[in-house]
């Protein structure tokens, strides 16, 4: 695939723009840029056929704008409020350029509690799938009005990541106000030079960027890098490019090779396997002794009461618990079979000690390999 965009085969994608390319500077939406991404956008959709589903930053720099603030907000409430004025501009821009060419476009808002509810998350599936069937554009934004530090998704590159695992994109186009990744910090070393292509997931990607993004956005490159690493896992290459590259989007649907191409590389995720990896937050840890590594990691198999070593964190049956190794790095996540309490009592036991520990049995596995995901 060296030197030819993965763009160019790819008949679904995932497009997610930051802030600073749709907005003047922090002073609200600007719709000149707007008008000539849709421009692209509409041309890919009718010569090329691809199916694209458009990952949109810019509402709380609208609200901003509408609000009379100079500085991004802060405080939540505040960032909250920002964000519900500027989400009505925002889609209101989106769909009156799109309409320009035809196209219909549909708003949807999704937070970490559609990705992490089972029902929600294919609920959220089968609207977005319904609506490119249709040939609707969906914008698609993280729900900043409702919500909190706790259970928000944190950033765009990451949403556009989920987005393209749920809907099964074949690729993510992560357009941004820098060149790609470097392999040294660009800004302070004059010899750093591009990364036209490496694999999603090498760790030494994640070294390599760093830095924090504009004072409007939320992401840096690192962002970028993990939100690659984690679309990898249901089969979607990325791209970082420059979004001031001219005529950008239709270039990489030619075939040309703009930016940083990182490659998916990894075994591809079930859907069930991807949506218990899509899981941003855990509520408890389990500490695996070496045995047990061994047997989740190299053989795919279930963790079993014997092989604990450590419980860490109060959850209910169920609920995404971490399986940690002995250096506390998290080396596999799954659901649950018993709650904290029960799980500390069957603690380091076989699984035929459970009923008489318990008085009861549900199930001779802590978490069952089908629940189970490898980090």
């Amino acid at each position: 695939m060296k030197n030819n965009s993965f763009v160019k085969n790819s008949s679904r994608l995932v497009i997610k723009i930051g802030s600073s390319l749709l907005t003047n500077d922090g002073q609200g939406l600007d719709r000149t840029a707007i008008s000539q991404w849709v421009e692209q956008m509409a041309r890919l959709n009718k010569e090329t056929n691809k199916t694209l589903l458009l990952v949109s930053s810019g509402a709380v720099a609208q609200g901003m704008k509408r609000l009379g603030l100079s500085e991004r907000p802060r405080e939540l409430p505040l960032l909250q409020a920002a964000a519900a004025v500027g989400q009505m501009g925002l889609a209101q821009m989106w769909e009156s350029c799109f309409s320009e060419h035809g196209l219909t476009t549909a708003q949807v808002l999704l937070t970490h509690e559609d990705f992490a509810d089972r029902t929600r998350y294919l609920n959220a599936r089968s609207t977005l799938l319904t609506l490119i069937d249709m040939n609707v554009i969906p914008i698609i934004n993280e729900n900043d009005t409702v919500a909190t530090d706790e259970i928000r998704l944190g950033d765009n590159d990451t949403l556009g990541a989920l987005v393209a695992g749920l809907v099964d994109a074949e690729g993510l186009i992560i357009l941004t106000d820098q060149p790609g990744l470097f392999n040294k910090d660009p800004r302070h070393n004059p010899d750093a030079t591009l990364i036209n292509e490496a694999i999603a997931g090498d760790a030494s990607l994640e070294s390599m960027a760093g830095g924090a993004g504009s004072s409007l956005g939320k992401g840096g490159m690192l962002t970028k890098v993990l939100a690659a690493k984690r679309a990898a896992t249901r089969g979607a290459h990325t791209a970082i490019v420059s979004g001031r590259e001219n005529n950008v989007l239709c270039r990489l649907a030619a075939g040309e090779l703009i930016g940083t191409q990182l490659i998916a590389n990894t075994q591809k995720l079930s859907a069930k396997q991807h949506w218990l990896a899509s899981q941003l937050q855990v509520k408890g840890q389990l500490v695996l002794d070496e045995g047990a590594v061994l047997a989740v990691v190299k053989e795919g198999k279930s963790v079993l009461p014997i092989g604990v070593k450590l419980v860490q964190g109060q959850f209910n049956r169920g609920e995404l618990v971490a399986c940690l190794n002995q250096q506390n790095i998290e080396i596999a996540r799954g659901l649950i079979n018993y709650n904290s309490q029960e799980t500390q009592q069957i603690l380091g036991k076989t699984s035929d000690q459970i009923e008489s520990t318990l008085g009861f049995v549900s199930d001779e596995e802590l978490i069952h390999r089908d629940n189970l995901v490898c980090s």
